[in-house]
């Protein structure tokens, strides 16, 4: 069973007394913690990184002026209560608030862990009839929450109505089931998703740590990858849990090993209650450099930012052109990643 308050994490961890101090609060998200996760979790260490991620402290209760509930604007850009369509190409359709476990550092908190549960009927077909009147809609996250909280045949009524509604609809399962409690991944769970085979699905999973990545893990990604579904990673950069690049090259060099594309490296997004997690971006700059120095291209993943205010996904690697060197030449000076200068020439025509 999963531990969903202090007195029962007490029984498994000596809890500091920032960590005893965490109250639930309207800019917080439950405490709902995995066996599974919990068994990977350093007991004798209070800035073990995996607990970081999942153990609640008073610092969580405090809001800067600069954070708020919903930096990414996904309420305006939102049709219903579970769709949003930022992109012109793809949607989100949030299909539960439920999650095996909550991270701490979640940056949909203004929906995540309200209790209000799965989609309803209405609101699938309402999904549905929305794919069907914006044929530029390619792509769904089908997100939450995480989706796999929900039954298979759950899934299934979902699925068949997006996708009878448009056929060629890629679908992303954005779930973080193969690192909180892969167990859930089975046989019937994919068997359900190949019935659905007129267009792909593709697998998002978040692994921030090595540690996260266990045998039981690469299993459950394995179950979806041998079924032709690709898997990729989506991690977030978290202060005193993976931000240095020893941690996050051997992150992403067994995740490609184990079949997962390192996708994403997110910077913290600017959410109530998440200061404390977020790294200064002239460190994440510096180690987004170290890692392209390590990486190869299939490695590594892209340091990302989604602006506050609903300015979206912008990258965040440093630019490799110093400057256009000879206008008329047409010829341009380039850094190298090992810190050396390259001269590049356009061609004439």
């Amino acid at each position: 069973m999963p531990v969903t308050s202090l007195k029962e994490l007490a029984q498994h961890l000596d809890l500091t007394q920032e960590e005893l101090s965490w109250k639930e609060s309207p800019v917080s998200v439950p405490l709902r913690i995995t066996d599974h996760y919990l068994s990977l979790i350093r007991k004798d260490d209070p800035s073990d990184p995996l607990r970081r991620q999942v153990v609640p402290t008073c610092r969580e209760n405090t809001s800067l002026v600069s954070e708020s509930e919903d930096p990414l604007h996904e309420v305006v850009h939102s049709h219903g209560s579970r769709i949003i369509h930022r992109y012109a190409n793809r949607i989100a359709f949030l299909s539960t608030d439920i999650c095996p476990m909550y991270c701490r550092h979640c940056f949909r908190r203004r929906f995540t862990g309200n209790m209000e549960g799965g989609a309803t009927d209405a609101e699938i077909l309402q999904c549905a009839s929305y794919i069907k009147d914006h044929p530029e809609v390619r792509e769904m996250l089908l997100t939450g929450g995480d989706p796999l909280t929900l039954s298979d045949s759950r899934l299934d009524y979902m699925v068949t109505a997006f996708r009878k509604a448009n056929p060629r609809l890629i679908i992303r399962i954005c779930t973080r089931y193969p690192v909180s409690e892969p167990s859930r991944i089975d046989e019937n769970l994919i068997s359900m998703f190949r019935r659905h085979d007129s267009a792909p699905f593709y697998l998002l999973t978040q692994f921030n740590h090595p540690r996260e990545i266990t045998p039981e893990s690469i299993r459950a990604v394995s179950l979806f990858v041998d079924a032709g579904i690709p898997a990729m990673n989506q991690s977030v950069l978290l202060r005193g849990v993976n931000d240095d690049p020893d941690t996050l090259e051997e992150l992403c060099n067994t995740l490609l090993f184990n079949r997962i594309k390192p996708y994403y490296l997110f910077q913290g997004d600017m959410v109530s209650g998440t200061s404390d997690f977020r790294v200064p971006l002239r460190r994440g700059l510096e180690i987004e450099k170290k890692l392209r120095r390590r990486l190869s291209g299939l490695a590594m993943p892209n340091y990302t930012a989604d602006l506050p205010d609903g300015g979206g996904k912008v990258p965040l690697c440093g630019s490799y052109i110093i400057r256009e060197a000879d206008k008329e030449k047409g010829s341009w000076l380039f850094r190298t990643p090992e810190g050396g200068t390259r001269e590049v020439q356009d061609p004439s025509v």
